[in-house]
């Protein structure tokens, strides 16, 4: 039986079906280009084991879905093939946190 996903680069791995990001299996240096939903996208920075990438555009304040669930919101647009980490997301199990020089 044909998937109806869209075809995914095998050093990705969506975790679970209607996920908008997801994980590379491996080290992939930047400038790398990857099949996303289908489509060509290259790597504008190196993704290392285990961290996130966008499988499609994801708007401010769009929940990011991993393992089928929100783990937190984008804080600015994010494309396809985009990093995801904490300069992009607001966790929704984390407080995010502002650091004052001399402040603790």
């Amino acid at each position: 039986m044909a998937s109806s996903e869209p075809q995914a680069d095998p050093r990705l791995l969506v975790l679970a079906p209607g996920d908008n990001i997801a994980v590379a299996r491996q080290e992939i240096a930047a400038g790398t280009q990857l099949i996303i939903a289908g489509h060509p996208v290259v790597l504008q920075r190196a993704l290392g084991f285990g961290h996130k990438i966008a499988v499609r555009a994801i708007a401010q304040g769009e929940k990011i879905i991993k393992y089928g669930v929100p783990i937190g919101s984008a804080t600015a647009d994010i494309a396809p093939g985009d990093y995801v980490h904490s300069h992009n997301v607001a966790s929704d199990y984390m407080p995010n946190t502002v650091v004052v020089e001399g402040v603790a």
